[in-house]
């Protein structure tokens, strides 16, 4: 869903002035259509998480695409895996070790992921900082699979991912989504749970995967008791 420079203002917060003025910087993802800026709802999302920018929750609110309810986090790790020792001495290299260890049905072809991964990154670092990168692929919907997934890997050696705080990566998480809906729903949710200290300490220790899954379904519980809206929760179309 695309918005324009006053609805960008209000989801970051910031003034419609300092939208300009990052447009002018090119430091922000923005498109020219019949000479006004517009701006794609997920690319913002994904903009503003790797710069750690608080986003209003208005964010989420893009209408659904179909009833089909969105699974949790913990439904998508399950679906993903948890891997261990992910070799790797470069970006590149560990991108195409977890593309090689990936549940994927066989009908995606998996040299182009790595390639879309790839185009992704020469974009701009993935990495969040703490040691955690998110790659994902910018248009998911091109990718043959049938629900989202979340691969988590832990490497062998951690390697310098461009992160926003410089720090050596260590901890990745994969996302793979059939459509857009379905990646604003992972991102902002998995941005709300590496928000608790609990489950980052499990992933820090890079803990076994029955006590990941334990600790991230305590992580997302906490999410569904706060009654915090979050994309996909309702099946309703606006």
């Amino acid at each position: 869903m695309e918005i324009g420079v006053k609805e960008a203002s209000g989801l970051l917060g910031v003034s419609e002035k300092t939208i300009y003025r990052w447009i002018r910087e090119q430091v922000l993802p923005v498109y020219r259509l019949n000479e006004q800026y517009r701006f794609n709802r997920a690319e913002l999302l994904e903009w503003a998480t790797s710069r750690r920018i608080q986003v209003s929750p208005d964010i989420f609110q893009e209408a659904p695409q179909c009833k089909t309810p969105l699974p949790s986090l913990l439904a998508a790790l399950e679906t993903g895996g948890v891997f261990y020792r992910v070799g790797g001495q470069d970006k590149a290299g560990v991108l195409q070790s977890i593309v090689d260890v990936l549940n994927l049905p066989e009908e995606v072809d998996r040299r182009f992921l790595y390639q879309v991964l790839m185009a992704r990154e020469s974009l701009g670092s993935t990495g969040i900082g703490d040691g955690i990168a998110i790659p994902h692929v910018r248009n998911p919907v091109v990718l043959h699979v049938s629900k989202p997934s979340i691969a988590l890997c832990f490497l062998d050696h951690p390697i310098d991912f461009g992160a926003i705080d410089g720090q050596p990566v260590g901890t990745l998480f994969l996302l793979i989504s059939p459509t857009i809906r379905a990646h604003l729903h992972m991102v902002s949710r998995l941005s709300f749970i590496l928000r608790n200290q609990n489950f980052k300490a499990t992933l820090k220790r890079q803990a076994s995967r029955e006590e990941l899954i334990e600790a991230l379904a305590r992580a997302e519980g906490m999410l569904t008791a706060l009654n915090a809206p979050l994309p996909g929760d309702s099946a309703e179309t606006h």
